[in-house]
Parts: structure tokens; sequence; C-alpha cells
């Protein structure tokens, strides 16, 4: 791997190469690379760097591959990355990769499950940011456990499919996705997280200073938390995809944001932008993110470099 752009230390990546099911590094890279032309990486991703395909999703998409061929029972993947990190992408890559190898991926959001226009309504009235959805407590939570298993008991995927650039940005179901894959993968912003055990109002790194508003909303954010780890369970390996500083994220949904505006003729901003930026940053404490209980963690930069890859212990 010495002639590819890649950055991170292999000690702790070989670790997780090799618990994927791996003889070795070296032998995984060798058939990676006898792959490369068979599967065009450069066609789906010519604009992503080699630590992302060889750190990433190469990794992961071994790990699907195993679970295929080594398990009868039908294997649930997480992906937990904050909102603008490139999980959109990377589940794209990973579902045309996956077709060449003979199996199907799908990947699916957590966001697909918001709640329906009406019943969304109810949901987030009077939350202190104003913001139309994105906290735990706007999700068919429900509808999202019995579609999951029902995908594990008899493999038929019927989920929603969420248009964010609907109702002038509010966002809105915009159809229903039936597949049939081999393996199901599932992101989303705090996909993982459980209920702080601690002081809710305590536990922040954000600069500013929380309102009183905010704070005793936090109490309802934490409750809502408890329906989602029926969910959890069912997700058999959590990869977390984690900045070295969370306010990365913020110029990351900025450009997120702009790119839907580009493309749909619609998408949060100015103010509606500041408040969803706001909801990301406060609703959750940040330290619930450093004890997500997941199989793999990869580090990356404010330029979304990988700077670490490996098992989480």
């Amino acid at each position: 791997m010495k002639h590819l752009d890649i950055n991170f230390p292999f000690n702790k990546f070989e670790k997780l190469i090799i618990d994927i099911g791996w003889e070795s590094l070296d032998d995984w890279f060798t058939f990676w690379n006898n792959q490369k032309n068979m599967l065009s990486i450069d066609k789906y991703w010519n604009k992503v760097n080699d630590d992302w395909i060889w750190g990433l999703a190469l990794p992961l998409l071994s790990q699907a591959y195993n679970f295929k061929k080594e398990f009868s029972n039908r294997k649930i993947i997480g992906i937990s990355a904050l909102p603008g990190t490139g999980k959109t992408t990377l589940g794209k890559w990973l579902e045309a990769i996956s077709l060449k190898l003979n199996f199907k991926i799908a990947v699916i959001s957590i966001d697909d499950f918001y709640l329906p226009s009406e019943e969304m309504k109810k949901a987030i009235k009077n939350n202190p940011w104003n913001v139309s959805r994105g906290f735990p407590g706007s999700h068919s939570v429900k509808l999202m456990h019995e579609k999951l298993l029902n995908w594990k008991i008899n493999g038929e995927l019927n989920v929603p499919v969420f248009d964010k650039s609907l109702r002038n940005g509010l966002g809105d179901r915009s159809h229903w996705r039936l597949d049939n894959p081999d393996i199901l993968i599932i992101e989303g912003w705090f996909l993982g997280i459980e209920p702080f055990s601690g002081d809710v109002n305590y536990q922040t790194t954000y600069t500013e200073e929380l309102s009183h508003h905010e704070l005793s909303y936090r109490y309802i954010i934490q409750n809502n938390l408890n329906k989602y780890l029926e969910v959890w369970s069912l997700i058999d390996k959590i990869w977390h995809l984690k900045p070295l500083s969370f306010e990365y994220m913020n110029i990351w949904k900025i450009n997120q944001e702009k790119e839907m505006f580009l493309q749909k003729g619609n998408a949060l901003q100015d103010k509606k932008l500041s408040n969803f930026l706001r909801m990301l940053n406060v609703s959750i404490p940040h330290s619930s993110f450093d004890i997500i209980n997941s199989y793999a963690l990869l580090l990356i930069d404010q330029e979304r470099n990988l700077v670490e890859a490996g098992l989480n212990y």
C-alpha cells in the first residue's frame, strides 16, 4: 500500500482487517488490488482520496462480503457519522460495487424514517431550536424496528424514502423502496447513541451557553433515545466515523446544504440553517459520541482525511 496516498498508521488497521477475516493486511490488499480494474473503483469514486477507499470503503465492503459468505442469517451494519461527513456518497459506492461482487447491499438512513408531515408537526412542537426535524423523537421508531426486523426474518426490505427538499426544505416522505438485499446498512448521525447516564446538562463542549429551554429539552431527547435502543439492538456491527473535533460538522453541513440547493433548488438556509446547526451541536451531549458501542472507529480531520482506522477497544 506504499504507493497509495494513505497517511493513517497501519498497526491498528491491520488488526481490523484480520478481525474481519483476513490472514494479513498484505493478503487483503493483494486481493482488492487485483479486483481494482474489475470493480472500476475510479469510475465510481474518482474524486475521493485513497484513504477513504482503502481505509473505510473496502474494509466495510469486506465485512459485508464475509457476512454474506459465512452467515446464513441476515446481518445489519450500522454507520454512525455526523451530518456532512460523506455517508451518502459512501452508501452509493457500496451499493454499486457490491453488485460487481455478485451480492447486494442496500443502504438506508434513519432519516428515511422521519415521521410523516402531520405527525412531525406534533413531535417537534415547541422545540427550542424551531427546527422541522433531526433530533431523537422525530422518527417513526416502531416502523424502523418493524421494517429492519422484517428484513432479518424474510429478506424483504420495504422502507420509506425521505426527501429533504420537499415542502420548501422541510422534507417529507416521497415514496417507498422495495428491495431484497443480501446485506443491509443503516446510517445516521446519532446512530448507536444511548441515553446518557450522568447529568446531561453538565456534559457539553459547545462554546455558547445553553438556554433554560435547551437544558430542559435535553431531558425530553434523552427519554426519546430510550425508544431507539430496540433498533440499535438489531444492528450487528457499528462503524463509527468520528471527527477529531465536533465543530468540523458545522462546515460540512453548510457545504452539504449548499450542494442540495444547487441540485434541488431547496435546502436549509440562513436562520433555518443556523438553528439546525445549533440543534445538532447541543441536543445531545458531545461526550455521548465518545461512548458509542462501535465495532470499528475511524477518525477524520477537518478536510475529512482519514487519520486513524481500527477496532474500537
